[in-house]
């Protein structure tokens, strides 16, 4: 029998690689790679649907699966996780502590981005600021004019305006022109050098370790998408991709834990792979449901709180039903 072709949108990261190089198989799958940035691989598929399989923006995923409009199912596949500790940059010179965030007003990219879900939820669980005590600015990052790539509709109590055409929140970051900045990337430009513009949260490692202690939580950011179509043509497809994934993140991890010459170009790895063990354990970077039920169940309660998604949507109903169990030997 065949192969069946499918086009991937994924990125270019070590647990991946193992799949595009091939030394890791989908069963029964030809696969065509395309490797992205994280924004062209979004708006691609949420706009025009472009690949059978995709690596999708979690926020986004969910707004849509809540509205029963995604033209695709997730899989459990967990492909991006970060700590947002990092993700919040502000001007140091007038913001000292999370607090000093209420009444201002802090540049997005798009208010709906995971990694913004993410740093709001941190703000207000912890420290008491809520998104309806901030103006939001909306525009691009390194260019103006950026929009959301999916549609929303925001608490009445939540106020966001749209940057100047012609300027960047970056821009603006540098200019005093808003106090601070919530993205998944840091400031671009000027601002990234203004020694008046730092993280918010000045040791952001230590608040995110204390935050795991405390929480359980490893914020997941991307999921993997299968488009519904193919999965309700071929029932086994959603359990095989999980597998190879799964697979290539063990290889990935077997590789980066071979210290006799590091794989990444960066010191201190068998420290950092040590010390990620240590404080969250062997499998830290988990794919399917169970692992991360606390993490999945933080997330999508406060992504419907945040007016992003028209209702909460149960665990149980994020993923396709095929992925919550599988086979042990």
């Amino acid at each position: 029998m065949a192969k069946l072709q499918l086009s991937f949108s994924i990125g270019d990261y070590d647990r991946n690689r193992p799949l595009v190089d091939g030394s890791v198989q989908v069963d029964g799958v030809d696969p065509v790679f395309t490797l992205l940035s994280p924004e062209e691989m979004f708006f691609r598929s949420f706009r025009y649907q472009d690949f059978d399989v995709s690596e999708l923006s979690f926020s986004s995923y969910l707004v849509k699966h809540a509205n029963g409009d995604c033209p695709y199912i997730a899989l459990p596949v967990f492909l991006s996780r970060a700590f947002r500790h990092t993700s919040i940059h502000v001007r140091k010179d007038r913001i000292k502590t999370p607090q000093d965030l209420k009444g201002k007003r802090i540049g997005v990219p798009e208010y709906q981005l995971t990694a913004n879900v993410w740093a709001r939820a941190i703000l207000e669980d912890d420290y008491g600021v809520r998104p309806a005590d901030i103006t939001w600015v909306r525009g691009g990052i390194d260019q103006p004019g950026r929009q959301e790539k999916i549609k929303i509709r925001l608490p009445a109590d939540v106020r966001m305006v749209d940057a100047p055409a012609d300027t960047t929140i970056s821009d603006m970051l540098d200019r005093c022109e808003i106090e601070g900045f919530m993205a998944p990337r840091a400031p671009f430009g000027a601002a990234r050098h203004n020694p008046d513009i730092g993280w918010l949260f000045d040791d952001p490692t230590a608040a995110a370790k204390e935050y795991y202690t405390r929480t359980g939580i490893f914020p997941i950011m991307h999921v993997l998408g299968l488009r519904k179509t193919l999965a309700e043509k071929h029932p086994w497809l959603p359990g095989t991709l999980l597998k190879a994934f799964e697979q290539s993140k063990a290889t990935a991890l077997a590789k980066l834990s071979d210290t006799s010459a590091t794989k990444v170009t960066l010191p201190f790895v068998e420290e950092q792979l040590k010390a990620a063990r240590e404080t969250m354990g062997e499998d830290y970077w988990a794919y399917g449901v169970e692992s991360s039920r606390k993490t999945l169940e933080a997330f999508t309660r406060h992504h419907h709180a945040q007016g992003l998604s028209s209702r909460r949507v149960p665990v149980e109903e994020l993923f396709h039903p095929s992925t919550y169990e599988t086979f042990k030997l």
